[in-house]
């Protein structure tokens, strides 16, 4: 399918700061750390963690779905100036043969993998500098894994390559058969990777509606789940759903029940099991009726304090809690 190819080995110990930001304010990341102590610096941000890396794109509850529990799925990704000189497109991937970082395929279309090795800890920055690598590669590189020195060492996010306020137009796949295009034979290594890969995918659909988005229906074998990627802050989010969970309006129709939800890059992600003989699209009218009633109980915390019984539910709610990354 490609060759693979050794990151670059130029490095860059030169940042160029972004313009207008005070050295001693925050950095921009959100890593928590002053700029001048973070990307404002040679090598500074190297380290820093970046706990929620898609903060500011209008696409982030999808990049997060995408990168931590949807199996196979593609999404052009929407840059804010042409793909390449050439115009060649860019698309993101869930996860590429041998968890590759990029691959610039025979035709010089692009992909950037979500679901790679990472060594640092800003994961927007990794795929940025992943996009800036194959936009610099020839047809058959292979980017194995992002590291200091891919793209030069350059300080670019994903941020500052995509349209802020575009949304991703996922489409998800059954299994790994569009890593091997038709008209470009793999390699035995591709192939037994496919194979690997296609016997983990869970049959996964999109949940789409009014109010419902980046919502992801999952057979998991002995359960089928709904997975929603929320955008809310976690305390203000956990505090409407415990307010929904004392009014016992936390379901999504007969047959599910609220199981938890798990953190990922700085969002919280609530999980129902549900009634796994259902097809997905008949829990759509559920997750529609959810909506509303959720985008009311976040309203109505600016007026009114959560009771006892509400903080009781939120206690509850807090220890179902886990953390991916």
């Amino acid at each position: 399918m490609a060759k693979r190819s050794a990151t670059r080995s130029r490095t860059s110990t030169d940042r160029t700061p972004l313009d207008g930001v005070n050295p001693r304010r925050p950095c921009p990341c959100g890593s928590g750390k002053r700029y001048k102590a973070c990307h404002g610096t040679a090598g500074g941000a190297e380290d820093a963690i970046v706990p929620r890396p898609f903060h500011g794109l209008a696409a982030e509850c999808d990049l997060v779905a995408l990168r931590e529990f949807v199996p196979s799925a593609t999404a052009p990704l929407p840059l804010a100036a042409a793909p390449t000189p050439d115009g060649r497109d860019v698309t993101l991937a869930t996860v590429l043969p041998m968890a590759a970082a990029a691959i610039v395929r025979a035709d010089g279309s692009i992909l950037i993998g979500l679901q790679v090795q990472t060594r640092s800890g800003d994961l927007s920055r990794d795929l940025g500098r992943a996009v800036r690598w194959a936009q610099q590669s020839a047809p058959g590189d292979v980017l194995p894994v992002v590291d200091t020195s891919t793209a030069g060492g350059d300080e670019v996010r994903l941020q500052d390559l995509m349209i802020l306020d575009a949304p991703l137009d996922v489409t998800l796949h059954r299994d790994f058969g569009w890593w091997i295009p038709g008209d470009e034979p793999p390699t035995e290594e591709v192939v037994q990777s496919q194979q690997r890969a296609n016997a983990l995918v869970m049959p996964t659909e999109p949940v789409t509606g009014d109010g419902v988005h980046a919502a992801y229906w999952m057979d998991a074998g002995d359960k089928a789940h709904i997975r929603w990627v929320r955008p809310e802050p976690e305390e203000r989010l956990l505090a409407a759903l415990a307010r929904l969970s004392a009014r016992d309006e936390l379901g999504l129709g007969e047959g599910s029940r609220y199981a938890g939800s798990f953190r990922a890059h700085g969002l919280l992600v609530p999980v129902w099991d549900l009634d796994k003989e259902r097809h997905a699209r008949e829990w759509v009218p559920g997750a529609e009726a959810f909506a509303p009633r959720l985008t009311d109980a976040l309203a109505s915390l600016e007026a009114s304090p959560l009771t006892g019984t509400e903080r009781r539910a939120r206690d509850g709610l807090r220890g179902r809690q886990v953390t991916l990354r």
